[in-house]
């Protein structure tokens, strides 16, 4: 009869889902607290993490491919204008991809996919420096 057309497999897919993407989240702020090379990063988040955890976690779902979680509940996510309150340099935004690095590591993220989003998430890293140091 018809051909069968192959879907798109999307990175949030590949990764494993809602579950997979809230145990990526979870690892990348537990890393925050407890390494010290993650200590400029942990100070701009402020004394709780517990926001910036349920938000980073509805914004990856729908950055990867899977429910628009983020914008259901905030809109379009507008995330260099979202940033702009917070110092963000060098050291910052090297700090956050390696801790984001070092997450997908530890969950086991594909090495395919793993090598794609490190690109992916450092250039909207050094999209959102707003120092040049």
């Amino acid at each position: 009869m018809g051909e069968e057309t192959a879907t798109a497999v999307t990175p949030f897919e590949l990764l494993g889902g809602e579950p997979a993407v809230h145990a990526l989240v979870e690892r990348f702020y537990d890393l925050m607290d407890l390494e010290p090379g993650y200590a400029e990063l942990r100070a701009a988040h402020g004394n709780t993490l517990d926001s910036a955890r349920q938000k980073l976690f509805w914004f990856l779902c729908g950055w990867l491919g899977g429910p628009d979680h983020y914008i259901e509940r905030f809109g379009h996510p507008r995330l260099r204008a979202r940033h702009l309150p917070f110092s963000i340099g060098v050291l910052e935004r090297d700090q956050w991809v390696a801790c984001m690095a070092q997450a997908m590591r530890e969950t086991a993220v594909p090495e395919a996919l793993r090598q794609r989003l490190e690109q992916s998430f450092f250039q909207t890293a050094d999209w959102m420096r707003n120092r040049g140091v």
